[in-house]
């Protein structure tokens, strides 16, 4: 499994650096995490729910960062395990400011095994990619809101929370880019189409059920 990419955050390169190093920032931006701790300044421990596919399972894992250079890179090294299998992998990121936005660009790679490498590696990869750009998103909104200039004496504060995704959002986020990836754009909209027939027509047949189950 590969995973390559940059992001284009509009924060200084120094509070991105920050909230990566965070464990409660990360907690807020990845959805399904139950635990997440800094044991070190170079190790982080934690528990966290992930879903492929039809897959489901928690995993406890370590997080190892290496060749740190604050605020300009490192490399990290995942380590997670769980009924549903293992996830290892390790890669690097790089952090440049560029007229006051950071532009991270990462590349890794991973190896999975156990009940979650039957989905097949393409929907796990392409799960990964869904999953870490969601991340980034969040990660951005997060700095964004707390970024937001203070009121001034005398004028009322515009208050701008960061509201965490969902894991719904997530799974809605993950079977878009899914879809993206296996469906020609040529056929999207005949696609489309049949989704959502099917969803009415399962939507139709549970009230049906609801109204059965109340004459009874």
């Amino acid at each position: 499994m590969e995973l390559n990419g940059d992001y284009t955050f509009d924060a200084p390169r120094q509070v991105i650096w920050d909230a990566l190093m965070d464990p409660d920032v990360l907690a807020r931006i990845l959805p399904g995490v139950e635990r997440l701790e800094k044991v070190s300044d170079t190790e982080f421990t934690g528990v966290m729910n992930m879903r492929v596919g039809p897959v489901q399972g928690k995993f406890k894992g370590k997080v190892t960062l290496t060749d740190l250079q604050e605020p300009e890179r490192f490399h990290m090294i995942v380590d997670g395990r769980g009924a549903a299998g293992f996830i290892k992998g390790e890669g690097d990121a790089t952090l440049v400011e560029e007229d006051g936005k950071t532009i991270l660009t990462y590349s890794g790679s991973g190896d999975v095994g156990g009940k979650i490498a039957g989905v097949g590696q393409r929907l796990v990869e392409t799960t990964g990619k869904s999953i870490v750009r969601q991340g980034l998103e969040s990660l951005d909104r997060l700095t964004q809101a707390q970024l937001k200039p203070q009121a001034a004496e005398g004028e009322k504060p515009v208050i701008e929370e960061f509201v965490p995704p969902s894991e719904f959002q997530v799974a809605k986020g993950v079977v878009k880019d899914v879809f993206a990836e296996y469906v020609p754009e040529e056929q999207r909209p005949i696609a489309m189409a049949a989704s959502a027939a099917l969803l009415f027509a399962l939507i139709l047949l549970f009230f049906k059920l609801i109204g059965g189950c109340s004459e009874d």
